[in-house]
């Protein structure tokens, strides 16, 4: 044609350009040179080659075409201006949507219908409903397509109200809206309305089954959504992917796999396996329902694999246990979202590999990803397994900084971690500063309150959080009566153990029959808490057991515990911590031979005694200790404080207790072996290594002995040092009646029973302390030491308040050697020593 000279008549080549647009195969760069060739171009080339890039996603060049246009003279007609209204909708740009609007009244082509409808969609799909809905009332003539869009724009932005306005006005219901209601109806939980509109639909397509498939799914009744899908296939209708997402995602939560197995059958059979978002949800289905081969496989023979596929494979290996295979194929990813690393963070919190979370999380910071909520969730989870309280406060400082939403999960566990290592007023700062609380926010709260020996505190927020609308649930009352516990309130611990029946409707489950039967165990009401145990609804499980065996060796029942310890034996003959008490209740009456009775059992069925383990933060890097250790490097440093501290604590007549220690060797070296336990080694490292007035925390694994109990007690009441102890889950420490619980009955070496708690709190002054050690007396303190302006102010002990205020102050820096990374929350370090990498 341009040989010819065609290509200059304006007919022919405004059809040859429109030709060349229509078919699919022809590049729409030969089309431009079509149009370049045209001398004088038409308004019909201008919105053909509009079009076409329209047509071929390439809605910024077709704007760039019209501002062409513009410039050029050509005047545009009413078909222009819904091509490029579309193009700025695909891209989202209500500004530009907003300038070709005023063109298009400035034109006058206002009132063409076909104008209006895109201006109504273009509105709604860019959410602003209220001029696209100012566009539809002011629009003389509306047909099927006005109706459908303004309905769609509603749907959009969820209006269930104004959408249902405009579907009950709509002149005549077509599928096209009813499918919108149907849509919207699910998304808002109306699951009964939306199969009312299915019902009374004319005529159904496949988008009306998909719906109303998808809103079963969405509301959690993966029943109805597979029965649906069996339904529509029953009718010989074919299905498309998008339904069989929806109903294979049922088939997930339901861990219907057979079903899955023949839908994903039906899949391969009609030609649509190979869909990138089938076999996402096909690997996350086979993954979930413990089948990871099937999965491995699909991922393996997948061809185009997206970033959902990979996370989803990752996901999949965390859920069956393969971290190491998660960390593989995590470590190969071509590339990372936030999603793939909130996945494989979590996975190891999940699988209690602490250490590693944290030293991935470093690895993320490092590669300057920012972290979200889930994320930090489980950073802050493994801070407090791991007793790294710096970590914590920094990732909370972190949060702040960067201005991120304390949801109520995050809340929670900001919660939990500030309780649980002893910064009440952290963890009351956090509470209220919430906008959101869920119940799991108002039970970390009393349950916290409760382990920190505020009880009266804790039982007055159970009142507080049903005064504001919560509904208590199982946990709160396993936190209630926990703080009833604590203090010893039987009376009122029958109250809300009776209540929960009476008054919430709520059948007690083992773990409230434990927090009974430690509660009357700890009264020494051991008759009833035995009586309690064989009257429950099932049967007891061994903490229960454990519970009375405690109580019993507290208040000196022998022959209780060793009936109690004997059964707990047979009930888990593997579970060392059972020998070991009984063998400490043989050893307590002198009889050896019981106890090498004990031992020799535990040989036989090769059950083994964890070795107590303590570990302490110092200046961002966290120690550990074994009972006995000799490997430290300041080990010599270490036994000199502790052989210091044995000599000033035989001042205030402290003796050790060796009727700890369960062998039969001599006094002196049952009482050098009770000095090197791990909780005295890491309390002796931290006298050392840490700054006053910083807080001493140490993480054990087992519980305290009597006789750590009553060493923490005497240097309580010779100083004023903070020491906060944490322990494993119902494990729970206090020395001093005063401050916490009245729970030692003013006897130095007493074991209190299990509990649900984690932490002792021995009040004493570092500063004073290391005064004291080199050279300077001790003096027994006042239990009510006057109180200072700032406590007086704030309503504390001059004691508690320089930890409050410590615990309120910003993240410090520490000068620890290693790897230093810019955070927003303040400098990050990362150091390692023995078995943990950690930041601060």
């Amino acid at each position: 044609m341009i040989l010819t000279g065609f290509i200059k008549d304006n007919y022919a080549s405004s059809r040859l350009l429109k030709s060349s647009t229509d078919l699919p195969f022809i590049h729409i760069d030969h089309s431009r040179k079509i149009f370049d060739h045209i001398e004088n171009t038409s308004t019909f080339s201008w919105n053909t080659m509009m079009r076409g890039y329209l047509q071929r996603s390439y809605p910024k060049k077709a704007i760039f075409v019209y501002r062409l246009m513009v410039l050029n003279y050509v005047c545009p007609d009413k078909y222009t201006y819904p091509i490029l209204v579309q193009a700025s909708a695909i891209r989202l740009s209500e500004w530009e949507g907003k300038e070709l609007h005023d063109h298009v009244i400035k034109l006058g082509f206002d009132s063409d219908v076909y104008v209006q409808n895109t201006l109504i969609y273009m509105y709604g799909v860019c959410d602003n409903v209220g001029d696209a809905r100012k566009v539809f009332d002011e629009s003389p003539v509306l047909d099927s397509v006005s109706w459908n869009s303004m309905l769609a724009g509603y749907v959009q932005t969820g209006n269930l109200e104004e959408a249902t306005i405009i579907y009950d006005r709509m002149p005549e219901r077509n599928v096209i809206a009813s499918n919108s209601m149907i849509v919207l109806l699910g998304r808002s939980g109306l699951v009964s309305e939306a199969l009312q509109v299915f019902n009374g639909m004319d005529e159904k397509d496949l988008v009306s089954w998909t719906a109303l498939i998808s809103c079963y799914e969405q509301n959690g009744m993966y029943e109805e959504a597979l029965l649906m899908f069996l339904e529509l296939n029953s009718d010989t209708r074919m299905v498309d992917e998008v339904v069989v997402v929806s109903v294979l995602s049922a088939c997930t939560h339901l861990s219907a796999i057979k079903a899955g197995e023949l839908i994903h059958g039906l899949a391969l059979k009609i030609g649509i396996g190979c869909y990138i978002n089938l076999q996402n949800v096909l690997i996350h289905m086979y993954s979930t329902c413990g089948d990871i081969m099937a999965a491995e496989q699909l991922f393996n023979v997948g061809y185009q694999l997206d970033q959902i596929s990979w996370n989803s494979m990752i996901s999949g290996y965390l859920k069956c246990g393969s971290v190491e295979k998660a960390r593989a194929l995590f470590d190969s990813m071509p590339e990372r979202d936030i999603v793939s690393w909130s996945a494989m963070i979590s996975g190891y919190a999940q699988q209690d590999q602490f250490s590693e979370t944290l030293a991935l999380f470093q690895q993320m910071q490092l590669e300057e990803i920012r972290p979200d909520e889930t994320t930090l969730v489980s950073v802050l989870s493994a801070c407090t397994h791991l007793a790294a309280f710096d970590q914590g406060r920094w990732v909370h400082a972190y949060i702040r900084k960067s201005n991120l939403n304390i949801n109520a999960i995050l809340g929670t566990t900001l919660i939990d971690m500030y309780m649980k290592f002893g910064c009440v007023e952290s963890a009351l700062e956090v509470f209220t500063g919430m906008e959101e609380k869920g119940v799991s926010s108002w039970n970390a709260l009393i349950l916290g309150l409760a382990m920190n020996g505020l009880v009266v505190r804790s039982l007055e927020m159970f009142s507080e959080m049903k005064k504001c609308g919560a509904v208590p649930n199982e946990i709160t009352f396993v936190a209630v009566l926990g703080a009833c516990r604590h203090m010893g309130l039987v009376d009122e611990g029958r109250h809300h153990f009776d209540s929960m029946t009476q008054k919430h409707k709520i059948e007690p489950n083992v773990k409230h029959y434990g927090c009974m039967v430690d509660l009357f165990g700890r009264a020494g009401l051991l008759k009833e808490a035995e009586k309690l145990i064989e009257s429950m609804p099932m049967p007891p499980d061994t903490a229960t057991w454990g519970a009375l065996l405690g109580a019993c060796k507290k208040h000196g029942d022998s022959e209780m515990g060793e009936r109690v310890g004997r059964r707990l034996v047979e009930l888990q003959p593997n579970h060392d911590g059972f020998h070991v008490l009984l063998s400490n209740i043989y050893a307590s009456k002198g009889n050896w031979n019981d106890v090498l009775e004990v031992r020799e059992t535990m040989m036989k069925q090769s059950v083994v005694k964890t070795p107590g383990c303590s570990m302490i933060e110092a200046n961002g890097v966290i120690y550990e200790f074994l009972a006995g250790d000799k490997t430290h490097p300041h080990i010599n440093e270490i036994e000199k404080m502790l052989d210091e501290i044995a000599e000033r604590l035989k001042m205030l007549g402290y003796a050790p207790d060796t009727n700890e220690v369960s062998l039969d060797i001599d006094e002196e070296e049952k009482a050098t072996t009770l000095l090197r336990h791990s909780e005295k080694l890491a309390i002796a490292f931290g006298l050392i290594a840490i700054s006053p007035p910083t807080t001493i925390r140490i993480m054990k694994n087992l519980r305290i002995c009597n006789d750590c109990h009553a060493v923490l007690a005497h240097i309580m009441d010779a100083t004023a040092l903070v020491v906060l102890i944490r322990l494993p889950p119902r494990t729970f420490h206090l020395v001093d009646e005063d401050i916490l619980m009245a729970e030692d009955t003013g006897k130095h070496g007493s074991v209190p029973n299990q509990t649900t708690d984690n932490y002792v709190k021995v009040f004493t002054s570092l500063r004073k302390f290391k005064n004291t050690l080199h050279g300077r007396s001790w003096t027994r303190r006042s239990r009510n030491p006057p109180q200072s302006p700032e406590s007086q102010k704030h309503g504390t002990s001059s004691r508690m308040y320089f930890l409050s205020q410590w615990a309120l102050s910003g993240v410090r820096s520490s000068n620890v050697k290693g790897i230093t990374l810019k955070g927003e929350g303040g400098p990050l370090f990362t150091f390692s020593f023995s078995l943990v990498l950690l930041f601060s």
